[in-house]
């Protein structure tokens, strides 16, 4: 019954001041809004990339890089080595060597200059084969894809990405396939397009893809690959299948110690993994940018609630004079605080939880990505719990000199 009465004397008092105690819980409706609106967006970031990974690329595809995976500012340049060769690929493509694979292409890209008549625009070049349709879920919408016989016959063919042919045969009324575009100087024949696929990890829809023997023998003037693409037969031997190119490799390039690897080998498991690590990080700092303004809002709290104290001295003398005592006097201001920053929180809530949904139907919208709205309920509840726990906090202070003032002073006080 107490803790009733002191709650309902609570609450007159700030409803007082109703102007004041709205100004008090700024910050930390700022700072609770903040943090729901970095939780909810970073974990629609994290879906949008999770779901793109999975989507480009299959669950059971193996990624070979020449150079080791960098550890410090070092290893960077390890990046650029030219270590995957055509030796490599064939001690690869043995069933003793790697038994659970079911396919292997080579991977090699660029940016260049494509043009067709009098168009030309900036596309990304990749020069693969044909498990690339399958890998890469790659099926045009017309024509076909590569096939073996276009890699071995270094073929001037190429598959092009949407964007692409809007850019550069937009104005072609006609048949897009059998049309020639030059690239470096080269024609290369149109056999297919590709359907539209928006924004993702890899833009098709800027992409052109050829043999990747004719992107190295005409385009490129390399002999070794960018990537190397590894499929294992089923997803629970992905794992093995890792361990055996990391073996081959390293038996291929004379390699007996593992730290001394120059190339790396990541699954999506791994590209996953790294993803999620990653925006967990940055989620985190972010979070923790946004909790200064909690801070500074609960030292708000203090400074107004001793200016209230002060403010508030005779009715605090009036009542120890009609037998409340210093824990009485102690609760009401606390539960003030508290009533205070709990309010705050609950706003901050509900406010960041509307702009993070306004925000995910801008960026579907205007954004052209499937960006789907989370709420954070992990987020909003540790909001709540800490936004409670710095009014109690905070106004500690306050609570206690109003509890410590004699009632014969505060009576006399004007």
């Amino acid at each position: 019954m107490l803790l009733k009465y002191s709650i309902k004397t609570a609450i007159n008092g700030l409803r007082t001041h109703k102007s004041r105690s709205a100004l008090t819980i700024l910050g930390i409706v700022i700072g609770i809004t903040s943090i729901i609106m970095v939780m909810s967006l970073g974990e629609g970031a994290q879906n949008l990339i999770l779901d793109q990974i999975q989507g480009q690329v299959g669950s059971k595809v193996i990624e070979i890089k020449p150079g080791r995976e960098p550890t410090g500012p070092s290893d960077f340049m390890s990046m650029f080595s030219d270590s995957l060769k055509p030796k490599d690929l064939e001690a690869l493509k043995k069933k003793s060597n790697l038994p659970n694979m079911k396919d292997i292409m080579p991977l090699v890209f660029s940016s260049e200059s494509a043009s067709y008549e009098s168009e030309t625009y900036q596309i990304t070049l990749y020069g693969t084969g044909e498990p690339a349709t399958r890998m890469y879920n790659l099926v045009p919408a017309e024509g076909r894809f590569l096939s073996e016989d276009d890699v071995k016959s270094y073929s001037d063919v190429a598959i092009i990405g949407a964007k692409v042919k809007e850019k550069l045969l937009g104005n072609n009324t006609g048949q897009v396939l059998g049309q020639k575009i030059k690239i470096k100087g080269r024609n290369f024949k149109i056999i297919g397009v590709l359907p539209s696929k928006g924004q993702g990890i890899i833009s098709f829809d800027e992409a052109v893809i050829v043999p990747y023997t004719t992107a190295q023998q005409y385009i490129l003037g390399t002999k070794h690959y960018q990537h190397i693409i590894v499929e294992a037969d089923t997803e629970k031997n992905v794992e093995r299948t890792v361990q055996d190119i990391k073996i081959t490799l390293r038996n291929s390039h004379n390699i007996t110690d593992p730290e001394k690897d120059d190339f790396s080998v990541s699954s999506q498991a791994d590209a996953l993994k790294m993803v999620g690590s990653v925006m967990s990080v940055l989620t985190l700092f972010l979070m923790a940018v946004a909790a200064i303004s909690l801070v500074v809002g609960g030292i708000g709290i203090m400074n107004i609630m001793l200016v209230s104290v002060t403010e508030r001295t005779k009715e605090i003398g009036l009542r120890k004079a009609l037998g409340a005592t210093d824990g009485n006097i102690l609760t009401q201001f606390l539960l003030e605080a508290v009533i205070l920053t709990g309010l705050g929180g609950v706003i901050g809530i509900v406010l960041g939880s509307g702009l993070s949904f306004i925000t995910s139907v801008l960026i579907t919208k205007y954004g052209g990505l499937d960006w789907r709205f989370t709420f954070p309920l992990g987020a909003a509840i540790l909001g709540l719990g800490v936004s409670s726990f710095i009014g109690l906090v905070f106004g500690l202070y306050p609570a206690r000199e109003a509890a410590r003032k004699s009632p014969m002073e505060a009576l006399r006080y004007e």
